[in-house]
């Protein structure tokens, strides 16, 4: 027998006389089982919990819940909520639906430049709603302007402007138009309770009343005066019920015809008639 032979022969025998244990016994071994099945129990749960949260949330292949994602863009249905600022780039409502802004306070809305600096604000309050701009407009749907207000003006384009107030409207300074008209079968009224009423225009003034009565009246004196032209009174009727008449009388004289007679300061006064003028005899009444 070779001595290869021999020593492999020895460590059989010495391998068969020795049983070697390989794993874990004893309470190892209970511990290493309860730590898988606690794992597979935790793992279960998580799976349980996974699915019904996807399942409330309403989790889908499109998106969560409200909230779908379009080839457009986001899409939510019903009623959401913001907590925090939202920026987009369009925010628009399904169409034949209107789109509604609720804030417990108020709803603001600002345009700004690259430096962060607002141009335009838009502000719906409790109390007011409030416009930041340098320049405010209204149009219709095709393009006509109706209403515009910038720092030096405020246009109105319509083609009428109503006020229905019970007590008029109040202009503070003066007031530019063409036509003040009042509404059919209503009166027009243009009245300064405290100060003058001033009327001016570079080729005329017309108050016509077509189908009534023309009225002026004032508490001290009424003034007509035509620097280069005149001032005719064309009527079939011309009455001046309160003028001043004039002492003299003939003797025996009962005729009601009376002469028409201005003072040098402007005033009208009667005088009796005679066979000459007897406005001089009467100019006690121009004093």
């Amino acid at each position: 027998m070779s001595q290869e032979q021999y020593a492999h022969r020895n460590t059989m025998q010495s391998s068969e006389g020795h049983v070697y244990k390989v794993g874990i016994y004893g309470w190892r071994k209970r511990c290493l089982y309860f730590f898988v099945l606690l794992l597979m129990i935790l793992i279960l749960v998580n799976l349980a919990m996974t699915i019904w949260i996807l399942k409330v949330m309403n989790f889908t292949i499109d998106g969560m819940g409200n909230l779908r994602i379009t080839e457009k863009g986001l899409k939510l249905e019903g009623d959401s909520e913001f907590l925090k600022p939202l920026y987009a780039k369009e925010i628009r409502s399904t169409t034949g639906n209107p789109l509604y802004f609720q804030s417990a306070r108020n709803v603001t809305v600002n345009i700004l430049n690259e430096k962060s600096k607002v141009l335009t604000r838009l502000v719906t309050g409790p109390k007011a709603v409030e416009a930041h701009s340098q320049k405010f407009e209204v149009q219709t749907t095709m393009g006509k302007l109706l209403f515009s207000a910038d720092d030096n003006e405020v246009v109105v384009g319509a083609e009428r402007l109503r006020v229905l107030g019970a007590e008029g409207t109040v202009f503070p300074k003066s007031i530019e138009t063409s036509t003040i008209r009042a509404d059919p079968f209503k009166e027009l009224r243009l009245e300064s309770p405290t100060r003058s009423l001033i009327m001016e225009a570079p080729k005329g003034v017309h108050i016509n009343a077509e189908a009534g009565n023309f009225e002026a009246t004032c508490r001290t004196e009424l003034k007509l005066e035509s620097k280069d032209g005149e001032i005719m009174l064309d009527a079939a009727n011309i009455k001046l019920p309160r003028l001043p008449q004039g002492s003299y009388s003939p003797t025996g004289s009962r005729q009601k015809i009376y002469e028409l007679c201005v003072c040098p300061n402007g005033r009208l006064f009667l005088s009796q008639a005679g066979s000459s003028s007897t406005c001089q005899i009467n100019s006690s009444v121009c004093l």
